[in-house]
């Protein structure tokens, strides 16, 4: 349980986020248009939350390996359950957008 609990909201197994996405993971910020708007990761897509569902068809397969983030990780963690539920299985929760950005440097 805890372990499951550590998982989905970004604590599991290290992943070098970075490596991801030089192979090309798609890195999908969920936070609001304005949130977004005011900064975020260079090349990431912005899809609201509450709209994610709605917007599965924007990416390519469900293979895709995508990295969520938002202000504090909070919502990247439900993003990524929201996919996961959809059978994405290659969903990694970055976090903080600032905190990911770093990363990635």
């Amino acid at each position: 349980m805890i372990n499951t609990l550590k998982n989905l909201l970004g604590f599991g197994p290290s992943v070098d986020l970075s490596e991801l996405v030089k192979n090309g993971a798609v890195i999908v910020d969920v936070r609001t248009k304005g949130e977004y708007a005011g900064g975020h990761v260079k090349g990431s897509i912005n899809i609201p939350l509450d709209q994610l569902k709605s917007n599965l068809k924007k990416f390519k397969s469900k293979d895709d390996v995508i990295i969520t983030c938002c202000a504090s990780g909070m919502r990247s963690a439900s993003a990524k359950s929201v996919l996961k539920g959809s059978g994405y299985e290659n969903v990694h929760n970055g976090g903080g957008w600032m905190s990911l950005n770093n990363k990635l440097r």
